[in-house]
């Protein structure tokens, strides 16, 4: 457990040694820290390696209110881990809700770290510009609305998180059967059931507190939404591993990315879907070790 200077405290997953390269690793939804212990095995020889459940997951601090999960505050405890660490880290590695804190960290606190690393997590202004002018993306992201229910994470939990589950096996409405989730075994099931048990109200939070989502009609408030160009732009080296078969997240969120990341590199992995963290573990390993040698 890490007990942050804000009164936030983070329960972590780790490995290495104190005193080499840090690397630190956030997950996303509806996942928690346990989805990155590959990584941790690979890289722990090496570096410092931190994997911390963010808020409102397992024994994370779990504040209730919705104001709680806002981006300032779930930035602020990333920054506050990170100088707990011991200041600029070799790399931060995100994914999904994790690459959202990454983007916006890395745009607001570059000295950091490095490099960056963004696993399936769209640029808040990509996405912005797809949620308001793609109705591809507008469908894709329709779950989001699901999600902000009040009642979102008792109907989640109902009859074994039967709802759940299509979230990881990309089962989801409209969406084409693909083979390649054989990773997600009955072992790795409990460790869901597990942090689904006290982590969905947190995870829901997330998007209950974005104000990017579909909008619902034509003058919707986030047809409103704009960003200023520097306030968004991300000056450290990233790289980018994209899973073309993501359902949720369209390849045209990468289109116009260098403007917004001027070092940028993109690697597109064909044959992988957004759980690529799962499903192909080794790809995502050499892409981080490639990032690191940059």
């Amino acid at each position: 457990m890490t007990e942050l200077a804000n009164g936030t405290t983070l329960s972590c997953r780790a490995s290495g040694s104190i005193g080499a390269p840090t690397l630190v690793f956030l997950h996303g939804f509806p996942e928690a820290a346990f989805v990155w212990d590959g990584m941790l095995a690979h890289f722990g020889d090496r570096f410092r390696c931190v994997a911390p459940n963010l808020r409102g997951y397992e024994r994370s601090s779990s504040p209730v209110e919705v104001e709680a999960y806002r981006a300032k505050h779930l930035v602020a405890d990333i920054a506050l881990l990170i100088e707990s660490l011991g200041g600029k880290l070799a790399a931060l590695v995100a994914h999904d809700w994790g690459g959202a804190v990454a983007w916006n960290l890395a745009a607001q606190r570059p000295e950091l770290m490095s490099r960056l690393v963004i696993v399936n997590s769209p640029h808040p202004a990509t996405f912005l510009r797809e949620l308001q002018h793609s109705p591809q993306q507008q469908a894709a992201s329709a779950y989001m609305t699901f999600l902000c229910r009040p009642d979102a994470e008792r109907l989640l939990a109902e009859n074994d998180f039967a709802r759940m589950w299509p979230f990881l096996t990309n089962a989801m409405p409209g969406a084409v059967p693909r083979a390649g989730n054989d990773w997600l075994t009955e072992t790795v099931k409990e460790q869901y059931r597990a942090v689904w048990r006290t982590s969905l109200r947190g995870g829901c939070n997330y998007y209950r507190a974005s104000p990017l989502r579909p909008p619902l009609e034509p003058d919707d408030a986030v047809m409103k939404i704009s960003f200023a160009r520097e306030a968004v732009t991300t000056r450290v080296p990233t790289r980018v591993v994209w899973a073309e078969d993501d359902i949720a997240l369209p390849l045209s969120l990468l289109d116009g990315l260098e403007e917004f990341v001027p070092a940028l590199e993109v690697v597109r992995v064909a044959g992988a879907s957004h759980w690529i963290v799962h499903e192909q573990p080794a790809r995502v390993a050499v892409e981080i070790e490639a990032a690191l040698a940059a």
